[in-house]
């Protein structure tokens, strides 16, 4: 009976020494690839002749699959990607910062209406075809969607500046901080042996500033291209992680939220700027490296 007790305190204290009992003091990195959906949103547009508001714009991401390519810092940026380094607090809690990279892209293929005014100088090349006030207008968004003469005229101008592109694609940058909690659920699937192979659930929450490079061709300005903090999000996540011989590990998750971007730069003018909030989803792959320092 002694050996029996005693034998089985020696099973419980090699299980606890095992690495992946105890989190505490660990750090992890990873990197992976995440696809995007986004709600349609309202987008005001503000300069200084002309203040208007394009309704339920619809958005899509702008992936671009898997390359071995991409793995050089140099083109990390290329697809959506993304990119953290976190540490444990806790056995069970950690704390992360991280980017991720989205792409976003007004559809466009679409008709939105437009609320607003437009009164551009006349000497500006855009200014026949698109001043006037906008009540529930319908715009045609497509490249070939500018109408010589004004959109009451209907005749369709290729060759005209187009009334909008609109796009964060270098990217949607959300920079993020996030807490999450991690369970090891091993024992669920039949794994005792957790140094070789260990299976955890994670959930977290998080916040940050996007600070996109946005992409916007808008009554045939010329376009602003820098990056710049444009507003704040916040989120929650989801996901499973396989571990595998203590270092290493792939994860999957689900990750959705809210973002609000209050100072859009659209134009090289102080005075143009835009403002939208919306909704995103992200499926997330990724793959990455728990270790102690």
């Amino acid at each position: 009976m002694c050996f029996a007790v005693n034998t089985f305190a020696q099973e419980e204290i090699a299980i606890q020494d095992k690495y992946t009992a105890h989190n505490k003091g660990k750090f992890f990195v990873s990197w992976g690839g995440n696809r995007e959906s986004y709600s349609k949103s309202d987008v005001t547009f503000t300069g200084k002749d002309y203040k208007f508001r394009v309704e339920n714009m619809a958005a899509h991401d702008k992936p671009k699959g898997w390359h071995v390519d991409y793995i050089n810092p140099a083109n990390m940026t290329i697809p959506q990607t993304n990119l953290k380094f976190g540490y444990f607090i806790s056995d069970h809690y950690s704390v992360a910062i991280g980017v991720d990279h989205m792409k976003y892209v007004m559809t466009q293929n679409q008709t939105a209406k437009v609320n607003g005014y437009i009164n551009l100088p006349a000497n500006d090349p855009a200014a026949a075809l698109y001043n006037g006030d906008y009540i529930n207008r319908p715009v045609d968004m497509s490249l070939n969607g500018a109408i010589e003469g004004g959109y009451d005229m209907g005749v369709t101008n290729p060759n005209g500046p187009a009334f909008l592109m609109y796009e964060h694609t270098d990217g949607l940058n959300y920079i993020n901080t996030e807490v999450a909690r991690h369970d090891d659920i091993s024992k669920w699937f039949g794994l005792p042996n957790i140094d070789k192979v260990q299976i955890n659930l994670t959930e977290g929450i998080g916040g940050g500033i996007l600070y996109p490079k946005t992409n916007t061709t808008l009554l045939g300005k010329e376009r602003h291209d820098d990056f710049h903090v444009s507003g704040y999000g916040l989120s929650a996540k989801a996901g499973i992680n396989f571990t595998f011989f203590k270092h290493f590990y792939l994860q999957g998750e689900l990750k959705g939220g809210y973002i609000d971007m209050h100072d859009i730069k659209t134009t090289v003018s102080n005075e143009d700027k835009a403002s939208q909030h919306f909704y995103f989803f992200q499926r997330i792959i990724a793959v990455g490296g728990i270790f102690r320092i």
